[in-house]
């Protein structure tokens, strides 16, 4: 359920937040167990991505590296060539 979250740090060009909010929709997921909350749950389950996807963005605009930064289409490159070798 948590296979889209991925590394948001240190890229070139940085984090949208799209993709801030898809790994807080898959985090609030996997806390909450379910995929689709009932309409009882909604506004909370909402609220909730809403809230941590807001300080995962804080967490990323605030961290400092000495690292240079990674390159999207290369490390695209090599998940596509570890999942190859992984699963054939």
């Amino acid at each position: 359920m948590c296979r889209n979250i991925r590394p948001l740090n240190n890229f070139e060009p940085p984090a949208t937040s799209e993709e801030v909010t898809a790994a807080a929709l898959q985090f609030v997921r996997k806390v909450s167990g379910t995929t689709k909350p009932s309409q009882a749950n909604q506004a909370a389950f909402d609220q909730a991505v809403h809230d941590i996807a807001h300080i995962t963005q804080h967490l990323l605009d605030n961290l400092v590296t000495t690292a240079p930064p990674k390159n999207r289409e290369v490390e695209a490159e090599k998940a596509r060539e570890r999942a190859r070798l992984r699963y054939g």
